[in-house]
């Protein structure tokens, strides 16, 4: 029986987590807003670098003319929000210009701007603002990345994902060479090894310095602290990756549910989540529980059945005796094995 005593200190400890919980997720919104500022300020310096080659020009295209970017870091797009922003650019028109790149036959490729161009496409305009822009495709890519990140976030998959594409593309290899690149940093830093220390080639030397570099400019996270926090997310099942992709869930909470093995308790405990809003301490303590069930005895479930059994008025059945007579053979059987 719980006691008011009891009462009062689940009540103290449970408002405790609470606070802590908003706490922290008040810091996340802060040091957002402080990497956002740090974004708007990179986008712009990188829009005036060398990388591209002519002045930047803003046109009025027409729409038929813009293509989507297959390597686009941007996947899912929000049906609401979608809606809101083509309600106002019926009102207002595209207030921001889309950033384009020419290709052939007159078409334009999209770097950045793609929510804007379904938007106004939904709206039915037939041409939108652009700037146009001559750059290399690692240097699109890297708009396309900073932009997405100064406009809207990006959800933690997506992220993952592109800031992978971008170091791809930088270092001219493969995704899975760049986590093998990350990883072997990891090892030769928890091994506290040293570049006069260990032969390493030239070529290592140069690929971590265009690492570092990279996420310099993307402004958030360090390559190790992607390495461990941002990098098991691509492991996940992949009936969590796509509920955190549609950004239905946060990926410290896709995370906790992750762990669960089973999938039809997974699959339950997604549904529930999203639908009731569980916060973190919540899945936690659902995992919990559900980890603490043990599986039933067979020992007690036989002796259960046993005491039915001969409890039942079935033994004058003819039909169900005879089942009950063969039951008992196959057991035995099994036992003399």
């Amino acid at each position: 029986m719980t006691t008011k005593g009891q009462n009062k200190s689940y009540d103290y400890f449970s408002a405790n987590a609470q606070v802590a919980e908003f706490e922290e997720q008040l810091l996340q919104s802060q040091q957002r807003i402080a990497e956002l500022e740090s974004l708007n300020a990179q986008l712009q310096a990188l829009a005036r670098s060398e990388s591209i080659d002519d002045p930047t020009a803003k046109f009025a295209v027409p729409i038929d003319k813009i293509v989507c970017n297959p390597e686009q870091v941007r996947r899912y797009f929000d049906i609401d929000k979608l809606a809101t922003l083509t309600a106002s650019i019926k009102e207002v028109g595209v207030q921001s210009p889309l950033w384009l790149r020419p290709e052939r036959d007159g078409k334009y490729l999209l770097i950045a701007g793609e929510r804007r161009y379904r938007a106004a496409r939904n709206a039915g305009l037939m041409e939108v603002p652009a700037l146009i822009l001559n750059v290399d495709d690692a240097s699109a890519l890297k708009l396309s990345l900073l932009e997405n990140l100064q406009r809207e976030d990006l959800n933690p998959i997506e992220e993952t994902e592109g800031i992978l594409n971008l170091l791809s593309w930088q270092m001219d290899c493969t995704v899975k060479e760049v986590i093998a690149l990350l990883n072997r940093k990891a090892h030769l830093d928890k091994k506290k090894v040293e570049w006069s220390d260990e032969n390493t080639e030239n070529v290592f030397r140069k690929q971590w310095e265009i690492v570092e570099s990279v996420f310099m400019t993307v402004g958030k996270l360090s390559p190790e602290s992607f390495r461990v926090s941002r990098l098991p997310l691509l492991n996940m099942p992949i009936d969590v990756i796509e509920v955190l992709r549609s950004g239905q869930i946060e990926y410290t909470k896709a995370r906790a549910i992750a762990t669960l093995k089973d999938k039809a308790k997974r699959a339950s405990l997604l549904t529930k989540a999203i639908a009731e809003k569980l916060s973190l301490a919540d899945i936690r303590d659902w995992i919990k529980e559900t980890k603490d069930q043990k599986p039933p005895s067979l020992k007690r479930e036989f002796q259960d059945i046993s005491q039915k059994i001969l409890k039942s008025s079935q033994w004058s059945d003819p039909k169900k005796a005879k089942k009950i007579a063969s039951l008992l053979e196959q057991l035995e059987s099994l036992l003399a094995d």
